[in-house]
């Protein structure tokens, strides 16, 4: 294994023997013997002895490697795989075949706190957790201020732990796994407990491993942290990896393989045959007929897309307010976005829209058709071409944002039905069709011309508002 790689895996499997009865266990123990002394003893022939369980593979044919300094994103439904991959890693548990190599010192946030004895003090379970994770006396001691300064539980640190709270629990847990200088950093869901302002700081302190060389492993079902933490991702299913790739195209191709595939209400009313139907009037104002002639597009063909096949990118092209194509903008200039699908099988009302990411992979704006409530056919037929022009008003700080293009559909009773439902039952009836999770970069740079300050805010995005003030002057400077 190269010195650089912290984990390399090769055809890992692991087999569980799955028995429909408890006799039928001891029926696997006891017959395949008895079969094979009446073999040797030439009482019957040899031959493959009877089986009286199913085999039910967890894993199957996984092989990756992470490299010092990576953090890798495990993605994937419940029952996908995922915990028994990384139980595997953090050797609490025997794979079936494949080979594992892990070089360093591991720390496995798997279950916070299963070394904590609960009739002990918060003080006397970071010495004995600490101790079953490899650090000396002497180490322990060195850390421990750093410790219970990281989990910010005052006096109780010297109360059992038995009388705390679950969030205090996890918060020693957490600082005790987080202090051990592991070099391998194997995280299951654990930094989805506590208040937000622990999860800042359990954050911070994965950074500062990572920066450090430390590899880092992150089980989440919130695809927003793998996208904006993970450099890399693995997508499980059944026990085999999907994808293994860019964790943003990890969390868009998790969505579309776990949407729903029926098309009962994608499929055209029998009174539409195949024409399109507006929701209501559509705006006079097309993309059409404000679609860029002298522009040059850049082809879809030549840039990675996650469909269902039912719809194609075909191009895309940024411009400025100008109808100009353009890649850099001054604070506040308005980009706008052209992009076009061409529809491989009918679909109901059309979704287009666009996501821009920063630097850290952080979603900084999504918004597109339905946000905006735009008027749409109720059905579109195979061989439609589908133009969208998105305007955005790019308030953002200065940096280099990625940008995202997408094509999803949803039925029409939905639709027009949108303020009476909650965003889960609206969201749970989206189909995906098409996406480019990397369709390109917009960079923000400074006004070329500008009143007051030169910056129009602080922090990410220039949220709407007002200012006004109220002077009430002294007598005595009148």
């Amino acid at each position: 294994m190269s010195s650089d790689i912290a984990i390399e895996v090769k055809n890992l499997g692991k087999r569980y023997d799955i028995y429909d009865h408890p006799r039928d266990r001891l029926k696997q123990l006891l017959f395949p013997r008895i079969r094979d002394l009446a073999t040797n003893a030439g009482l019957r022939r040899a031959g493959d002895p009877p089986r009286y369980y199913r085999e039910f593979w967890a894993l199957q044919n996984i092989s990756f490697h992470v490299q010092q300094g990576e953090t890798l994103g495990i993605i994937g439904r419940n029952g996908s795989g995922k915990s028994t991959l990384l139980q595997i890693l953090a050797g609490t548990l025997s794979p079936t075949c494949g080979d594992v190599s892990v070089a360093g010192r591991v720390a496995a946030l798997l279950e916070l706190g299963s070394g904590f004895n609960p009739e002990f003090t918060g003080r006397e379970n970071v010495f004995l957790n600490a101790r079953i994770l490899g650090l000396s006396q002497r180490e322990i001691e060195a850390r421990y201020d750093s410790i219970v300064e990281f989990a910010d539980i005052g006096d109780f640190i010297d109360q059992p732990v038995k009388n705390y709270s679950s969030g205090m629990f996890v918060r020693l847990a957490f600082a005790v796994q987080a202090h051990i200088d592991a070099s391998i950093v194997i995280i299951d869901e654990a930094l989805a407990v506590g208040d937000v302002f622990f999860r800042q700081k359990c954050y911070a302190r994965l950074d500062e491993l990572r920066s450090s060389g430390a590899a880092i492993l992150l089980v989440s079902h919130a695809m927003t942290d793998i996208e904006q933490f993970c450099d890399r991702a693995i997508l499980l299913d059944h026990g085999q990896a999907q994808f293994i790739g860019q964790a943003s195209e990890a969390a868009k191709r998790y969505y579309q393989l776990h949407q729903p595939t029926n098309r009962e209400h994608i499929a055209a009313p029998p009174n539409i045959k195949g024409e399109a139907k507006s929701t209501g009037a559509m705006a006079t104002n097309s993309a059409a007929e404000n679609w860029p002639q002298h522009v040059d597009f850049v082809n879809a063909d030549n840039v990675t897309q996650i469909t269902n096949d039912w719809a194609t990118c075909t191009r895309y092209v940024v411009c400025d307010a100008f109808g100009n194509q353009c890649s850099s903008f001054g604070q506040g200039e308005t980009a706008v976005f052209y992009y076009e699908f061409l529809l491989k099988k009918p679909i109901a009302v059309p979704l287009g829209g666009v996501v821009l990411q920063s630097e850290r992979g952080v979603n900084v704006h999504g918004k597109g058709s339905l946000e905006y409530n735009i008027h749409t056919p109720d059905f579109l037929p195979a061989g439609t071409l589908v133009r969208c022009r998105q305007s955005i008003d790019l308030k953002l700080e200065l940096g280099e944002y990625s940008f995202e293009l997408g094509l999803a559909t949803i039925d029409a009773e939905t639709y027009k039905s949108m303020r009476n439902l909650n965003h889960e039952r609206i969201f749970s009836r989206i189909t995906r069709v098409c996406h480019l999770p990397k369709a390109g970069i917009v960079a923000i740079g400074w006004r070329p011309v500008h009143e007051g300050a030169a910056l129009t805010h602080h922090g990410v995005a220039d949220l709407p508002g007002a200012f006004e003030y109220s002077f009430a002057v002294p007598a005595a400077a009148n």
